[in-house]
């Protein structure tokens, strides 16, 4: 079956296949590093930036590919998910077989966040070019109130 495969070179010889190493080398791209499950996974998970801006957190999390309608942003107490599900064009477009190869990932992500520091009610989101940015306003830090007593 034709199957289009990378060639190895080495000082200008091609080297000979080793299943083994090459298996290796895919545990390590697919699962991250050798520890497999255990040493998580790029693909369970997107990447986060998280920036203090005084009166509000700004979070801007990357999610290239995605379609806006595909990304949820839930709020349950104090646990804010963001999840997102890529649906996989090739087995709805192309039942016949013609990919040759085909690397992209497809499936959900999510991630979830603790915003007991966060006023709930002002949350704003938007997606631009691949990075959704929530701007999570901060609640308002109520001071003790201190009052003097009359000794009777």
């Amino acid at each position: 079956m034709f199957e289009l495969r990378p060639i190895k070179r080495n000082h200008n010889h091609v080297t000979a296949y080793n299943p083994f190493k090459d298996m290796e080398e895919f545990e390590k791209r697919f699962f991250g590093n050798p520890l497999g499950f255990f040493g998580g996974s790029s693909f369970t998970e997107f990447k986060t930036d998280i920036k203090d801006e005084g009166g509000n957190y700004l979070l801007e999390a990357d999610l290239p590919g995605f379609d806006k309608k595909d990304i949820n942003i839930d709020i349950n107490g104090d646990m804010l998910t963001i999840s997102a599900e890529r649906h996989s064009e090739h087995e709805e477009k192309d039942k016949q077989g013609k990919y040759v190869r085909c690397e992209r990932s497809y499936g959900s992500y999510s991630r979830s966040f603790d915003i007991s520091e966060v006023s709930a009610e002002g949350i704003k989101a938007k997606y631009d070019n691949g990075v959704l940015k929530l701007t999570l306003p901060k609640k308002e830090i109520s001071k003790p109130q201190t009052k003097s007593l009359e000794i009777e």
